[in-house]
């Protein structure tokens, strides 16, 4: 198990470019077994997460051709429908959380998909309920085995376009809904549906190959089914969590860093969000620079003077994967501020951590806590330790790079499942980081 040394309280300067968006990678990738043509796929991530279901495909019989480090070409045309019934199928695919929009796809076009219990962070619950819900709708028969936790769909006849009300804007059951609906027979209305730009792109890409999805980007998509999709080309937009994660690490290390190629109509309120904490974040063309924080960053309140709130929300809402950025960077700013993450029970469990580094924050349950910043008057001291999910990992990177001292984070594994070859990069900028 590999472990970050990092010396902490080092200015960092310079430029970072975003990788491509983990979680449109995983729908994009999966949207590949709804054709038997070629698919070319630019901007993918080198992450652990997206190289597993990279060779999870692999093994369900789709050619694969890489074409640069982060450029791929698939062919779905000879798909191993029974490798989804063995043991290895089960390990593998369940040691992966994005392994689950496989599931669509198949059910479309072979009239059946399994999936063994999907694995992942470790942040609380995570229902499965809108997806297979949504595949029942669409006419499919559901089965789970207690034993294995082993979950399967089938419809041999095809599958039948309905109107559905999902029971919440779930991202990855909308994703696996929609790839359901491209080739079922007549129309489906999903209302409720998730509408991210991972999501939005999804959908332009499922109709560049062919598919006829109106009403992208609101809630109410309208899917008229086809016969059968072609090829494409695609490109992945830049990873808007990593976009928050370099602004947390800049102002919380009151470093200059340019980020790169942001596709800021794409950001939604993200960068509004750091600007209520007091950032200052400046577009040039498609970039975000951030000044250097030598006065440090105030907390604005609301307009009766209350607390600053910051809570998640589906889009266009702010995202959950970056409240545990704004957490950390909330410990240094001038002011209070109170975390309401909504959707995880478990994601704040972290602070115990960055407590025990000197952060003052006040965990009221298992959703909320109260930061109360420390204005840079008293700096955070290095500590060891452990990275739980890869937000939280990510936080505790911050918090370890912005320290007085040497920290140690173990379990990074976590970390490089979300993230591509963080230490090089961030050493490209002058932190002194150590993989070991």
């Amino acid at each position: 198990m590999g472990i970050f040394k990092i010396e902490g309280g080092i200015r960092l300067k310079g430029e970072i470019t975003p990788q491509g968006a983990k979680n449109e990678a995983l729908q994009i990738l999966c949207a590949v077994l709804l054709t038997p043509e070629k698919v070319t796929i630019n901007n993918i991530p080198d992450i652990i997460d997206i190289n597993k279901l990279i060779t999870l495909l692999g093994n369900l019989g789709v050619k694969i051709q890489k074409n640069a480090s982060d450029s791929y070409t698939f062919q779905a045309d000879d798909v191993n429908v029974q490798y989804l019934e063995t043991e290895a199928f089960k390990q593998e695919g369940g040691s992966l959380r994005g392994s689950i929009m496989i599931v669509g796809p198949l059910l479309a076009r072979f009239g059946r998909g399994y999936i063994p219990k999907p694995g992942g962070d470790k942040i609380g619950r995570r229902r499965l309920d809108t997806h297979f819900e949504g595949f029942i709708n669409l006419g499919a028969k559901f089965r789970y085995n207690r034993e294995d936790h082993f979950y399967g769909v089938e419809a041999p006849k095809g599958l039948t376009g309905t109107d559905m009300l999902l029971d919440e804007a779930s991202v990855t059951g909308t994703a696996n809904i929609v790839m359901a609906a491209v080739l079922a027979k007549g129309k489906t209305t999903v209302y409720n549906a998730a509408c991210e730009p991972y999501l939005q792109q999804l959908c332009k890409m499922l109709n560049s190959m062919g598919a006829n999805i109106t009403g992208v980007g609101s809630n109410l998509l309208t899917i008229e089914g086809v016969k059968s999709l072609g090829g494409c080309e695609h490109r992945i937009l830049p990873d808007m969590i990593e976009i928050g994660s370099w602004i947390g690490l800049a102002a919380m290390t009151r470093s200059e860093i340019t980020i790169k190629d942001v596709s800021w109509d794409n950001l939604g309120v993200i960068p509004n969000t750091f600007r209520k904490l007091g950032i200052t974040l400046e577009r040039r063309g498609d970039d975000i620079y951030i000044p250097a924080h030598e006065e440090g960053y105030e907390v604005k309140t609301d307009i009766d003077g209350s607390i600053l709130t910051i809570a998640d929300a589906p889009w266009p809402g702010f995202t959950p994967d970056l409240l545990s950025i704004v957490l950390v960077v909330a410990t240094q700013a001038r002011g209070d501020v109170l975390i309401h993450q909504k959707m995880f029970e478990s994601r704040l469990f972290f602070v115990d951590k960055l407590i025990d580094m000197g952060a003052k924050i006040m965990l009221c349950d298992p959703h909320r806590a109260v930061v109360m910043g420390h204005d840079f008057k008293s700096q955070l001291k290095a500590t060891t330790m452990s990275s739980p999910d890869i937000r939280a990992g990510i936080s505790l990177l911050i918090a370890a790079l912005s320290a007085k001292g040497t920290s140690t984070i173990q379990n990074i594994e976590q970390i490089d499942r979300g993230y591509e070859r963080i230490d090089e990069r961030l050493r490209a900028i002058g932190a002194n980081i150590i993989r070991a």
